[in-house]
């Protein structure tokens, strides 16, 4: 009861009392203050953006909504609001647009992967079926793909012999995030698919891959990926950037299984969790960049 009561009775009020008196202290409004005091990316960003939605003005609440089109409109519509002079601090208008085009395109990523994870793997469409063939060139090379459905796909990690029902949960988000992989990072896909073909350490590189679109998608979702994406993505975050994310995650969990060196597959889940976990520590660093760096040694 007293938390409930110190979070939404004692907190605002305090809250409020506080920036009144730092704004006749500094001459400064909160948002002035955040992007003067704090460097570009996360640290910023983030601040930026909690000011912005805990805000009773509506100007200020409605600009983490604002489209891409609209960030510099919305920033001149916030200095109006709080009396911001572009002359007394030129620097102000810049670095807030920075934040909004941040907190703006991680909505739009959102939506965006969302909307290429709802889209099914069909069979019947010509450049989903040259992505699915894509993806067994580049990861296998040397060896002829027999037919379209084939025992050959548990080669790679697929369930059985034809990979489109793997592709249910994830849609063509998971598809695509192999293919990102196979196209952008050849030789350490080719590596991290060796790995998984180990006798005893041996995972399904292909499932295991839809897997861990899984867990970056429910990290985008429920807002963990934004210091990351704050402190890698200098304007809006790009769907590259989400696949440039998933490399990250593909080659540092293979990293992780076999330094683990789980007694089984049947132990998948435990150690899943544990990745999981360790992922979410890093992402609530406030310094996190989560950017994939080959080890020398393979």
């Amino acid at each position: 009861m007293f938390d409930y009561i110190w979070q939404h009775l004692f907190t605002p009020f305090l809250r409020f009392w506080f920036k009144w008196f730092l704004r006749h202290f500094t001459g400064k409004c909160e948002l002035q203050r955040i992007c003067g005091g704090y460097r570009p990316g996360a640290a910023r960003t983030l601040r930026a953006e909690y000011s912005l939605e805990s805000s009773k003005n509506k100007v200020l609440r409605a600009a983490v909504s604002a489209e891409e089109d609209k960030v510099e409109e919305c920033a001149m519509a916030i200095m109006k609001e709080k009396k911001v002079s572009s002359q007394k601090d030129p620097a102000f208008k810049t670095s807030l647009q920075v934040c909004l085009m941040q907190i703006s395109g991680y909505k739009i990523l959102y939506g965006s992967v969302e909307e290429l994870r709802k889209q099914p793997f069909d069979c019947e469409n010509n450049s989903h079926e040259t992505m699915l063939l894509r993806l067994w060139d580049l990861l296998m090379p040397s060896t002829k793909l027999e037919s379209r459905i084939t025992k050959q796909w548990g080669d790679i990690g697929f369930q059985g012999d034809d990979p489109k029902t793997d592709f249910r949960g994830m849609g063509m988000l998971g598809l695509t995030n192999l293919i990102f992989f196979s196209e952008k990072y050849t030789d350490v896909a080719r590596q991290v698919l060796s790995h998984s073909g180990h006798p005893k350490l041996g995972y399904s590189y292909a499932i295991v891959g839809i897997n861990l679109t899984e867990m970056v998608f429910s990290l985008l979702r429920s807002g963990a990926l934004k210091p990351h994406f704050y402190n890698t993505a200098f304007q809006s975050p790009k769907m590259e950037h989400f696949h440039q994310l998933y490399c990250y995650f593909a080659y540092e969990f293979d990293k992780f299984w076999v330094e683990e060196k789980p007694e089984s597959i049947m132990e998948f889940n435990r150690y899943r969790e544990k990745f999981h976990e360790k992922m979410k520590g890093l992402l609530q660093q406030p310094d996190v960049s989560l950017c994939l760096t080959v080890d020398s040694k393979p």
